[in-house]
């Protein structure tokens, strides 16, 4: 029994009707991560949230064992140990947060070394009398910038699937 070949070809798109299917299922794979964040913005957008619930976690420790009402009162009354209470706040459970995901040691010291270095020129602006209170704001600003910076330089250890 001989087989007879016919070619066939997919009218619109011109291709094989095997790499019909594989185009699609690139295309469909294009499509998917349209709607999705990246391995590297989802890693940044976790580790972004593990931050804020870490310096939300503080501020309200901070509240309850104070007894102050507002945060801006704690920066203006404790201003350095607001800022070094942030400091650990948020670097604490991004670090737990990587070693979990398996980020290794290296870029976990390098990533907590990013969120506490930014915060020496803010206790220096409160010790030298710049400031009257912790700029708790523009210090949690600067160490988002800085994670970023950090995970853009080292972009393909961030880009990893976890």
């Amino acid at each position: 029994m001989s087989r007879i070949h016919t070619e066939s070809r997919v009218p619109a798109v011109g291709l094989e009707p095997d790499e019909a299917t594989s185009h699609h299922h690139s295309l469909m794979s294009d499509r998917r991560h349209g709607r999705h964040p990246s391995h590297f913005w989802r890693h940044f957008l976790e580790m972004l949230a593990i931050m804020v619930a870490g310096m939300i976690a503080t501020a309200a420790i901070f509240l309850s064992v104070v007894g102050l009402k507002t945060w801006n009162e704690i920066t203006v009354v404790y201003p350095t140990q607001a800022l070094l209470a942030m400091a650990i706040g948020m670097t604490t459970p991004m670090v737990a947060w990587m070693l979990y995901r398996g980020m290794g040691r290296r870029n976990s010291y390098e990533m907590a070394l990013a969120m506490v270095l930014p915060v020496i020129p803010f206790l220096c602006l409160v010790w030298f009398h710049v400031t009257q209170s912790a700029q708790c704001g523009a210090y949690c600003a600067l160490t988002v910038a800085a994670m970023l910076g950090l995970m853009l330089y080292r972009r393909s250890e961030y880009s990893m699937q976890m």
